[in-house]
């Protein structure tokens, strides 16, 4: 693995396909998330599914947790190699005119992203973690919507979480339709996928802040 992944191409590789499971695990976020918006009820059996089911604790929990690791170490390897890359002087080089806004800073949008999942970590994954395995507490399968309506109430906290996903649209822009490429994805179906991922990184990032707005609107 460690000679496979000298490789730059390879690296890209596993790199798109960390990023295509984070895409998915994104999803499946935020349809659960969804629904604290419609229901109290099914955001608590859904949470409490997710938050009990072994399958998900034991097995899903730390392949998510590695995959969110291997990816951004893969973003910072590769963004260090073009870096040097890009220290040898060409006769002529115009990066500007070859590439995006977006392409060209992605590690920045990413560090957003990266300090955003500390946030999100610090907020609800490690309070749950302390409430199951540290202090006890017996199941309650009906506390997670007041444990989410409640990290809302704050302003800062509000804006903050607006401000994080406006730079994870950002990153998904670009992010979810070059990973496609990476893998070799360079078929008759290529423009219309551009099209859904573009879409995506504008939707679903556009869903959170959605969330977020409604149960801090609900706090006042």
């Amino acid at each position: 693995m460690g000679g496979f992944l000298n490789s730059t191409i390879a690296r890209k590789f596993a790199m798109a396909l960390s990023g295509l499971f984070l895409v998915l695990f994104l999803a499946q976020h935020f349809t659960i998330n969804l629904t604290s918006v419609f229901s109290k009820d099914v955001f608590n059996e859904l949470s409490h599914f997710m938050g009990t089911n072994f399958f998900v604790q034991a097995l899903l929990q730390p392949v998510l947790i590695f995959g969110v690791i291997f990816h951004f170490v893969m973003g910072f390897i590769l963004e260090a190699k073009n870096r040097g890359a890009r220290d040898v002087k060409y006769v002529k080089y115009n990066g500007n005119s070859n590439s995006s806004w977006m392409s060209r800073n992605m590690i920045y949008s990413g560090l957003v992203v990266l300090a955003f999942l500390g946030l999100h970590f610090y907020d609800f994954w490690f309070p749950e973690m302390v409430h199951k395995y540290v202090e006890s507490h017996p199941e309650d399968a009906a506390r997670y919507y007041n444990e989410l309506v409640v990290k809302f109430e704050s302003p800062v906290r509000t804006g903050l979480y607006v401000l994080s996903f406006v730079f994870l649209a950002l990153h998904l822009y670009h992010g979810f339709s070059s990973s496609f490429q990476s893998i070799g994805w360079r078929n008759k179906y290529a423009k219309g996928l551009r099209g859904f991922t573009q879409a995506y990184a504008i939707i679903i990032p556009l869903g959170f802040i959605f969330i977020a707005l409604f149960h801090y609107i609900n706090n006042l």
